[in-house]
């Protein structure tokens, strides 16, 4: 198998200011997931952008990795909070990029709890050299395909930035109707990794497309992780949405041209093997979910192998990225 680069996407970091904000909150309106930040010596390699990340990329082979904010981001503070932290989040790992910048790229924080400044900042993000953003869908009772945020997916489409949409903790409604009733760890993760976090992107991203977001906006490229959060499982029975909700293609159709799946570091075959019975490889990429999973430089090269080709090899490791963000790295 020949050598490939590898371009990890889905790379998290964490700003202490920002996460004693979000502890500051009132214990109604407070992410309890910030809990696994602080899970063995996750804080210090969430921290890390420099000499311990670089070492940890080494080992596992990765060549490049894209920054992004760690969970919950700063779409839960208040408006006037949000920008401030999101407009410091930024220029730190902007600043990280300069420092490394052979090594590290980034993805932009928005205030997405101040609707009316998420364009503008996206847009100063960009021009700080971030190459996408990350967001999650909702911010308090706003859905991410709320019409307020039109403008946002507007200038995204514009200025060809990839809008990763992360999964976030369900609203305590919705954690009191299915994810409570256990001791409180077990609730958490039902609610977070073992299930909600990711039923919960899927349906901010199938939202998205049930609002004709990409046909107002046909160029706008959507990233989800965890192997598209279910929705590829599920698309037989999604595109029954189509005819009910007016839209111009089936979502089976939105999904294979406007949206791309990372691995988060699920290195599964059965998982690829779906993936490219229902999508293509040009719009797999390659993540793994730093420092929430830790794949060895040995299990990377195994699932690499999987690949039939050495051109889907590296489409997969370095090339279906660097095109969606612009790297010019492949």
């Amino acid at each position: 198998m020949a050598a490939v680069t590898l371009i990890a996407i889905e790379e998290h970091w964490m700003l202490p200011e920002l996460t004693s904000a979000l502890e500051a909150m009132p214990a109604r309106l407070r992410d309890e997931s910030l809990a696994f930040n602080e899970m063995g010596d996750n804080r210090r390699r969430l921290e890390d952008m420099s000499a311990g990340r670089l070492a940890e990329m080494d080992a596992q082979g990765i060549d490049v990795s894209i920054l992004a904010l760690t969970p919950p981001g700063a779409q839960p503070l208040p408006p006037g909070d949000a920008v401030r932290l999101s407009r410091t989040a930024n220029d730190i790992a902007a600043s990280a990029v300069g420092n490394h910048p052979t090594r590290f790229r980034s993805l932009s924080t928005l205030p997405m709890s101040a609707p009316e400044r998420v364009a503008a900042e996206l847009e100063r993000a960009e021009s700080l050299g971030h190459v996408g953003t990350m967001v999650y869908g909702r911010s308090g009772d706003l859905f991410l395909d709320d019409p307020v945020y039109d403008d946002f997916f507007s200038a995204a489409a514009h200025l060809g930035q990839p809008v990763f949409i992360h999964p976030q903790l369900p609203s305590s409604a919705l954690r009191d109707a299915s994810y409570r009733g256990f001791d409180p760890m077990t609730n958490l993760a039902l609610a977070t990794f073992g299930w909600g976090w990711h039923l919960d992107a899927a349906t901010a991203a199938l939202r998205l497309i049930i609002r004709g977001t990409f046909d107002r906006h046909p160029d706008l490229r959507i990233v989800l992780g965890h192997w598209g959060e279910m929705l590829l499982f599920w698309l037989d029975r999604a595109d029954s949405l189509s005819r009910i909700a007016g839209l111009q293609r089936s979502v089976s159709d939105y999904i294979r041209s406007n949206f791309f799946i990372t691995t988060s570091g699920m290195l599964n075959p059965a998982l690829l093997n779906h993936a490219l019975s229902v999508t293509s490889v040009d719009r797999l990429i390659f993540s793994t979910d730093y420092p929430f999973q830790k794949p060895t430089r040995e299990e990377i090269g195994s699932f690499l192998g999987r690949f039939a080709s050495d051109e889907d090899r590296r489409k997969f490791s370095s090339e279906n990225a660097s095109a969606l963000f612009r790297l010019g790295l492949a």
